[in-house]
């Protein structure tokens, strides 16, 4: 068995401990907390909000979409395939490291991403984008769901 190899550590901000990146050969996690919050091995989720999404938005033009941590970056992947090109999707991440990573390690996975043009890129709370609104759709990918908050400010996005 091919052990796991610790990479780098990120805190998170507002008391939400701290993230491990993680890799064993060519499969990368995201660990907090002793739980793993993603997996390069598993995108499913993240690929079904994104289509979920992007499929009630059909046929509008200039939409404008809000995505709430970037994680792995498979959500982004999804939504850029999904929408037009006049599209204009805003990534809000908290975390810093989260995005060096993606341009670092695990680049291969969807780096090329944050460099479309309809991408702009926020390092900062989602909620802070969620107030300034102006959003066609939010899609909210910061947590494992209401019950497994990654820090406990989170509670109030849901």
């Amino acid at each position: 068995m091919i052990p796991w190899i610790h990479l780098d550590t990120a805190t998170v901000p507002g008391g939400g401990g701290a993230l491990k990146l993680m890799r064993r050969g060519d499969e990368f996690a995201i660990v907090a907390g002793g739980g793993t919050l993603m997996n390069s091995r598993a995108s499913g989720s993240e690929e079904a909000l994104a289509t979920l999404t992007c499929d009630r938005l059909k046929g509008r033009r200039n939409c404008s979409l809000l995505i709430g941590g970037y994680g792995m970056g498979f959500t982004l992947r999804a939504v850029l395939g999904a929408v037009g090109p006049d599209a204009d999707i805003v990534v809000s991440e908290i975390v810093p490291e989260i995005i060096d990573w993606a341009r670092g390690p695990m680049a291969h996975f969807t780096a090329s991403c944050l460099a479309d043009p309809r991408v702009t890129l926020r390092i900062g709370d989602v909620a802070r984008e969620i107030e300034e609104g102006g959003y066609d759709a939010i899609l909210l990918d910061v947590d494992n769901g209401p019950d497994g908050l990654s820090r406990d400010l989170n509670d109030g996005l849901y």
